[in-house]
């Protein structure tokens, strides 16, 4: 029997998303995303939940981003819209959830796995983690949303120089650009477990009226024209002999 490639825990007011294909550092594909869509129409009406943690399985990454050899066959800007649109959708959804997200970076978030973090409210990482938005090195933008998610997060000019520069950086210097709020030195599931604890302690109706608060700072329509955009052109991009050639650079490693 086939593992999971999402688990789904809930204990102590906090309901865990575990994306789970380590083999593959947790990249993302249309089982992947199935069940993600899923998982997060059950957390948003549990009222048990007060609390939804994204992270990944093992210690190595927290996600990869899109699974290229599930994607690779995707050549044109249709067929590559509607994949980013799915997954566009979830990252929508996340981003608006009535309740505190976190991503608990248990280790390296790079490309889409960046995005996914982007549209969590709230991002701690182990030390050892690494996180960058390398989609230029394979001749794409941000595709998921996440560049809008990113700048509506942290300071204008930080963010810019992480989707500018492609390059990965540190746990330390993600929480010194305000992109991650907290570096995890012990047990990271632990650790998340009591920062959060300050949160569960509360009433779901105060949590969720903070969090309806803090929604209703955001322009909502402008912001979906803007992740509508950002997967218009990424998905140009997708379609172009530069991107393909890169991907095909990476597989053959």
């Amino acid at each position: 029997m086939n593992e999971q490639p999402v688990l789904w825990e809930k204990k102590n007011g906090i309901g865990w998303i575990t994306l789970n294909r380590p083999s593959v550092r947790n990249a993302i594909n249309y089982d992947v995303m199935k069940k993600l869509s899923t998982l997060l129409k059950v957390a948003k009406m549990d009222e048990e939940v007060k609390v939804l943690i994204i992270t990944g399985a093992g210690t190595k990454a927290f996600c990869s981003g899109g699974d290229l050899s599930a994607f690779h066959s995707l050549k044109t800007e249709d067929q590559a819209y509607g994949m980013l649109s799915k997954m566009g959708n979830i990252l929508h959804d996340l981003f608006f959830f009535p309740k505190p997200t976190v991503a608990l970076l248990n280790g390296s978030a790079v490309g889409g796995g960046c995005e996914i973090a982007s549209a969590c409210d709230i991002r701690l990482a182990r030390a050892e983690a690494k996180v960058g938005f390398i989609q230029g090195r394979l001749g794409i933008s941000t595709g998921w949303g996440g560049g809008t998610y990113l700048l509506e997060r942290i300071n204008l000019t930080r963010a810019m120089d992480l989707l500018y520069s492609s390059t990965p950086v540190t746990a330390k210097q993600g929480m010194d650009y305000g992109f991650i709020q907290y570096v995890i030195k012990g047990n990271s599931l632990k650790e998340t477990e009591r920062y959060v604890s300050r949160f569960t302690s509360q009433p779901l109706g105060v949590i969720e009226s903070y969090k309806a608060l803090q929604l209703e700072r955001f322009d909502k329509g402008k912001i979906k024209q803007s992740v509508q955009n950002e997967i218009t052109r990424c998905s140009k991009l997708w379609a172009s002999d530069d991107h393909h050639k890169r991907v095909e650079a990476f597989l053959r490693k």
